[in-house]
């Protein structure tokens, strides 16, 4: 197709679907202002949202560059999906200091003590392309490196555990019966082969080389290796205390950042990533709820979500994204905001918008 043609496909899929942001931003002066090769390597990046017009961002980065190589097309559609007005300054801080605040929902009400509870952040190497553009030899070959990190985490009695790799003939390979258990138990993440929005944008190429998870001996932390970004690196826990969950993963992140290459960072986006929905803590930290009033008895989640939105939250069924609330009330709830703001602000927020909406579920 021409790039004339792909200018006209966008501009009617911004028509069709507003709420496709590459489509809603595409700036066709700045696109024909590039070099064909940037023109390429722009297209790539807007392939997902260009062939699956009902995408909500519709882009994924290809290289730890491209966020400050395409600005002029991909800052908008960042600040539209985050929430930051143009004449606004990004800026991405961090602060991992757990000690600070006290964040425990069981001193709440006993209840929330069984909450469970969970924390990842996505990482990628800067050494190595983003999954979009990586060639099978290069996710092996990180895959091959990240396990040599894990065999030196091994050691570590608060984090040894064992790598699981699904790369056919790796010597950490699994049968497919345990991958699927895995999977049940929501520990390893799905086969992405048939997913449209990740095929057409590369991250699911080379389907299962490159891909496999560490989990620690008590299953409380876990990376993943070579899925939407290189690693996604998360702590989970029941009871409700979220300053020792996230007290482990900025251990465990710590560990791992002197094991790997450096991490890739933007001096605009903070932690890059492949998708601009999780650009600088690179964050998302959520818990289950049982909120049956809140929710008619898992039936309908409309107030629940408006609720949820007021306080910065967002909620999903408790079977992740697109699914239903459980029978019992059980929903996911994590807050919105992740580029601008810290850590421990994520952590603040996902524990005040949990005690308010417990008050106006305790008040049906």
């Amino acid at each position: 197709m021409k790039n004339q043609d792909v200018i006209a496909r966008i501009a009617e899929i911004s028509k069709a679907n507003p709420g496709n942001l590459m489509a809603r931003h595409f700036n066709a002066d700045y696109f024909t202002s590039l070099n064909d090769a940037d023109q390429q390597q722009l297209l790539k990046i807007c392939a997902s949202g260009t062939q699956n017009p009902d995408s909500s961002m519709g882009a994924y980065a290809m290289n730890p560059n491209d966020y400050d190589r395409f600005a002029p097309q991909l800052d908008p559609m960042i600040r539209d999906f985050h929430g930051i007005n143009a004449d606004i300054p990004i800026k991405q801080e961090h602060d991992w200091d757990t000690s600070r605040n006290i964040c425990d929902l069981g001193a709440i009400d006993a209840r929330l003590k069984d909450v469970s509870m969970r924390v990842r952040v996505a990482r990628n190497a800067s050494t190595f392309p983003l999954p979009g553009a990586m060639s099978k030899q290069q996710r092996v070959e990180f895959e091959i490196l990240a396990s040599s990190a894990f065999d030196e985490l091994i050691k570590n009695p608060e984090y040894g555990g064992q790598y699981l790799s699904i790369t056919p003939g790796s010597p950490n390979e699994i049968s497919a019966d345990e991958y699927a258990s895995r999977v049940g138990a929501h520990q390893m993440f799905k086969d992405m082969s048939a997913d449209p929005y990740l095929n057409v944008a590369g991250i699911s190429g080379d389907w299962p080389y490159g891909r496999g998870m560490y989990v620690s001996k008590d299953e409380d932390f876990l990376v993943w290796v070579g899925e939407e970004d290189h690693l996604r690196i998360m702590a989970m826990q029941s009871g409700g205390n979220l300053n020792a969950m996230f007290a482990r993963l900025a251990t465990g992140l710590e560990i791992l950042g002197q094991l790997l290459p450096p991490f890739a960072t933007s001096p605009t986006y903070g932690n890059v990533t492949s998708c601009p929905t999780n650009l600088g803590a690179g964050m998302r930290a959520s818990l289950h709820m049982k909120l049956p009033n809140l929710t008619s008895g898992g039936t309908d989640l409309s107030q629940l979500k408006q609720e949820a939105k007021n306080l910065g939250l967002a909620v999903r069924g408790a079977g992740g994204e697109h699914s239903d609330a459980g029978s019992d009330g059980l929903v996911d709830i994590s807050p919105s905001a992740r580029l601008g703001v810290t850590e421990m602000q994520i952590m603040q927020r996902l524990y005040d918008g949990a005690a308010a909406l417990w008050a106006l579920e305790i008040e049906r």
